[in-house]
C-alpha cells in the first residue's frame, strides 16, 4: 500500500537534511515481495530536494514523484538523476485522480494510505478520492494560534458540501489512544 505524503508534510518533517542533495547515488533497493509502501510525493512545483534522503530511509520499498506538465523540466531531470519514478497528470496541478489511475496500472494499487496535513486531505476529499477516514486519537491536547484541520479545503458555501461519514471500528489501544474509522457515504 503505498504512502501518499503532501510535499508541506515531507519538507516539515523529521530531522533536519540539507536543502538540496549533494549527489545521486541508489536508493534503498526493495527486495522481490518487499511489503513496505511506496512513498508518493505530490509535488509539481520541484520543492522537495531531498529525494536522496528520503530514498536512504528504511521506511519505502521505492519513491514516486506526481508532477504536472508545468513541473520545471530541470526538477524532473533531479528526478531522474535521483531515480525517482516520475508520473506526469494534469497542466498546472497534479490530477490527483489520473495519478492515482497510473499507480493502479503501474503497481497495482487499490488502496492508498494518506500520512498528511489537511491541505492534501482536503483535496483528495473534495475531489471525492476519499473511501475511508482512519484517524488516531491521542489523549493529548496541544495548543497554538495558527488554525488547522485534518482537511483544509476551501470553506462550505452551503450544506450540501457537507461530506457524511459511518462509523465503521472504534477501538481503544495502548495508551489512551482511540482508533476510528469511518467509511464515506456517497
Amino acid at each position: 500500500m503505498p504512502s501518499l505524503a503532501g510535499s508541506d508534510t515531507i519538507l516539515g518533517a523529521g530531522e533536519p537534511v540539507p536543502e538540496e542533495d549533494e549527489q545521486a547515488s541508489e536508493p534503498n533497493p526493495g527486495s522481490p515481495g518487499d511489503t513496505r509502501p511506496l512513498l508518493v510525493v505530490p509535488e509539481s512545483r520541484g520543492r522537495v530536494r531531498i529525494w536522496h534522503h528520503l530514498g536512504q530511509q528504511p521506511y519505502w520499498r521505492g519513491m514516486v514523484s506526481l508532477c504536472s506538465r508545468s513541473t520545471p523540466d530541470e526538477h524532473l531531470e533531479y528526478l531522474k538523476e535521483r531515480r525517482v519514478e516520475v508520473i506526469v497528470t494534469g497542466d498546472d496541478r497534479v490530477d490527483l485522480r489520473a495519478a492515482l489511475e497510473e499507480l493502479r496500472d503501474r503497481h497495482g494499487v487499490k488502496t492508498v494510505r494518506v500520512d498528511s496535513g489537511g491541505t492534501l486531505n482536503g483535496v483528495l476529499l473534495r475531489a471525492g478520492l476519499v473511501d475511508e477516514v482512519s484517524l488516531l486519537v491521542h489523549p493529548s491536547l496541544i495548543g497554538g494560534i495558527s488554525p488547522r484541520s485534518v482537511f483544509r479545503a476551501s470553506d462550505l458555501a452551503s450544506a450540501e458540501g457537507v461530506v457524511p461519514l459511518r462509523l465503521a471500528h472504534l477501538e481503544q489501544l495502548q495508551g489512551e489512544v482511540v482508533w476510528l474509522r469511518y467509511t464515506v457515504v456517497t
